[in-house]
């Protein structure tokens, strides 16, 4: 009696490939679907079993599912002039009606009922294009994240800043005071330019008590702007850090 076909459907069909680089865990899969019209019972088998990690490595699979092996590759020390001799086989069955013990039905197996598939292993290393993109994808991920982060929390205080009713007050009352400061920048001025020409007309009785009573003025007037400066700032800090907290 000729050996019987595999009635599993294997994807990938020949090769595992393993794609670089191979100094951590590198995971592939493969797909088992069962097209027939009865439960099979599987089993993965490899030649270098210290050197994968097979989950599941058997089970059984109902009519027309399809089940997802994971195989593991453990890191090691790549040689790609070493040709890998790694191989595995998925061993499968038809199931009985009733399944109890897996370990006994594949002991007393008989080999005409056994179907198996042979695949080897295939070890890839990343090209350089591939590692550029990696890189590139790496580095501008969290550029990308940054960025969003500083636009949406700078954006939020100046809109609310912007918007805020009592915010807009403090600005009103600080550009009449800065208008306040500059008329009396301009008086305070003009009573300099006058005391000067007093000083240079010659002097007599009433030029001089004109003049004191004029120098008097400008030092009372000169005080002013001093004393709205401090004003102002008191008036500005006190707003701003009302507003603030």
């Amino acid at each position: 009696m000729s050996k019987l076909d595999q009635i599993l459907v294997l994807d990938p069909p020949v090769d595992l490939k393993f794609k670089g680089p191979f100094t951590d865990v590198v995971t592939t899969n493969l797909k088992l679907k069962n097209p027939s019209d009865r439960k099979v019972c599987f089993k993965v088998k490899t030649t270098a079993p210290r050197r994968y990690c097979v989950r599941p490595n058997s089970g059984v699979i109902d009519p027309g599912a399809t089940v997802i092996i994971s195989v593991m590759l453990q890191p090691f020390d790549y040689d790609p002039n070493e040709k890998s001799k790694h191989k595995f086989m998925v061993q499968t069955i038809f199931a009985p009606s009733t399944v109890s013990d897996m370990d006994s039905l594949w002991k007393e197996a008989k080999p005409d009922d056994l179907m198996d598939s042979k695949l080897r292993c295939v070890f890839e290393l990343p090209s350089e294009n591939d590692k550029v993109n990696d890189v590139e994808a790496t580095k501008a991920a969290p550029v990308m994240n940054s960025a969003k982060s500083d636009s949406s929390a700078s954006s939020v205080p100046l809109t609310a800043s912007l918007d805020d009713p009592e915010m807009k007050k403090v600005m009103e009352k600080c550009k009449r005071l800065q208008n306040e400061m500059n008329k009396m920048a301009d008086e305070n001025r003009q009573l300099k330019d006058e005391g000067v020409r007093m000083r240079k007309v010659p002097r007599s009785d009433h030029m001089t008590s004109n003049s004191t009573s004029l120098l008097g003025r400008e030092a009372s007037t000169a005080s002013l702007p001093s004393l709205l400066v401090v004003i102002a700032a008191i008036f500005i800090g006190f707003f701003l850090g009302k507003f603030i907290l």
